[in-house]
């Protein structure tokens, strides 16, 4: 097994798979794979009634739901209507949206992304949607190419293991399983020098309950290059060195369970590497899981450093909590075992946005723990890109991908015609002929900004940093709920 899988809790996956097993036989059989995380509480198949809940999970008779939810927060439905026509008009203006007014998108991924667009944000807030077209066909191509053995039994092995009990991946060999072992084969020849880490499968997976094969590869590169760069490479450097910029962070935010965690002599690796790893998705209540993912794709990793300190301030963070911690192995199976009532949704989500923990912060801590790693290890072998923290920064480090928007002036005059300011005619000085138009245009002046100030018209980085998005914002698009 490689050592980028210290997550897979074998016997957990066996239960996992056992009791999957025994929903499918209660379910009547199994039949496809079900066409994503539908809205619907049914779904139907050629053996029976299928019932699903509105994340596409299964539930079993009786009512019970084969993933533990917490009362879910109804969104009423004018407000969805509404909060739908703000984000198609954002996503259908992005580029503007994006370059002056970031702040109002990030409110809106705080209040979260309606369901039914919620595939088509997450590719443009990570940039999955420029990679796509600055590289068409390219996933075609991995695709279709044959991958490396050594790579392909691993992740086959993996297939089942990823949400056994969601509609998409119920059945082995459907086309939920079949997308997932596509997606996962392509970055192993996209980036072969990386291969296939295993807590990839649970990412690429929740990416395909709602967009297609092709959009989800693309955000899953985005994922591992831009969000969390090194996190999958052979030897967790990256990951390490987060559990320690993490539990630096709780000496802040919660005194006594930092201090109890250094009493217990409990390293970070050991509780907050399935958290970082999967970004939640195997710890959360689902509805908890968007909307931590609808933050972290538009604000970056700070997000899951967020959502980490939450748990461990509520779990461990008073003398109460820890009267039932009194050794190793009984925190480990508090932290195993979190309460469900800091992990709803509303209550976790408004905690996340309080809680006063910044890039800076990160960035800061993250310097002196490297350093604190090549003191005590040696040199820093992690060669991963530099990370960005969250859509702003991925979209203004963007290359230059089209030419800067020339002027157009929105009044086109007659050849030969001048225009003259209002109520006075155009007086040139004696034995002065009139200049041609032509030569000396709307373009060459400077123009008003809205601030009142003026720039000249040459490309500037604010126009050159667009994305193509604008060019195909009007494009019909495929819906995944």
């Amino acid at each position: 097994m490689d050592s980028r899988a210290p997550l897979a809790r074998q016997d957990e996956e066996g239960q996992d798979e056992a009791e999957a097993d025994s929903l499918r036989s209660s379910l009547g059989g199994g039949g496809g794979g079900g066409g994503g995380s539908r809205s619907s509480s049914h779904s139907s198949s050629h053996d029976g009634e299928r019932r699903v809940d509105k994340f596409g999970f299964l539930v079993a008779e009786g009512g019970g739901g084969a993933r533990p939810e917490a009362p879910l927060e109804e969104v009423p439905l004018e407000v969805l209507r509404q909060r739908e026509s703000k984000w198609l008009d954002m996503l259908n203006n992005w580029d503007k949206w994006m370059a002056k007014k970031h702040k109002k998108i990030r409110l809106r991924c705080q209040k979260g992304i309606p369901p039914s667009l919620r595939g088509r944000a997450w590719q443009y807030l990570s940039g999955a949607k420029v990679k796509l077209e600055q590289n068409a066909g390219k996933f075609d191509e991995l695709d279709t190419a044959a991958g490396d053995p050594k790579w392909l039994d691993v992740i086959e092995r993996d297939l089942h293991r990823q949400f056994p009990f969601h509609e998409m991946f119920v059945s082995r060999g459907g086309h939920g399983q079949q997308d997932l072992f596509r997606v996962l084969k392509a970055y192993t020849l996209y980036r072969p020098e990386e291969g296939y880490c295993q807590a990839q499968a649970p990412i690429a997976a929740v990416l395909l309950m709602h967009m297609p094969a092709e959009q989800a590869f693309w955000c899953l590169v985005q994922i591992c290059e831009k969000y969390l760069p090194g996190y999958y490479s052979e030897k967790l450097e990256a990951i390490q060195l987060d559990g320690e910029i993490l539990f630096s962070l709780l000496r802040r935010v919660s005194p006594v369970a930092h201090k109890h965690l250094s009493k217990q002599k409990i390293d970070p690796i050991l509780y907050m590497t399935e958290w970082f790893m999967c970004a939640f998705s195997r710890t959360l209540p689902w509805s908890s899981v968007l909307r931590v993912w609808d933050m972290f794709f538009c604000e970056g990793v700070k997000i899951i450093f967020r959502v980490g300190l939450v748990l461990l301030k509520y779990t461990l963070g008073s003398s109460e909590k820890l009267k039932s911690c009194q050794g190793q192995y009984e925190t480990m199976e508090q932290l195993r075992a979190l309460n469900p009532k800091i992990m709803q949704e509303t209550f976790l989500v408004q905690e996340i946005i309080e809680l006063p923990v910044t890039e800076r912060h990160i960035e800061r801590e993250h310097l002196i723990q490297l350093k604190k790693w090549k003191e005590k290890r040696g040199e820093w072998q992690c060669q991963s890109p530099p990370r960005f923290h969250g859509a702003k920064a991925i979209n203004d480090s963007e290359p230059h991908s089209r030419k800067a928007l020339e002027p157009s002036p929105s009044i086109i005059l007659p050849p030969g015609a001048t225009l003259s300011p209002k109520g006075r005619k155009n007086k040139l000085p004696k034995g002065r002929k009139e200049e041609d138009p032509g030569k000396e245009g709307l373009a060459n002046g400077p123009i008003p900004e809205e601030n009142g100030s003026q720039t000249l018209l040459e490309p500037s980085a604010s126009f050159l940093g667009h994305s193509k998005e604008s060019l195909s914002s009007r494009e019909s698009e495929d819906t995944y709920l």
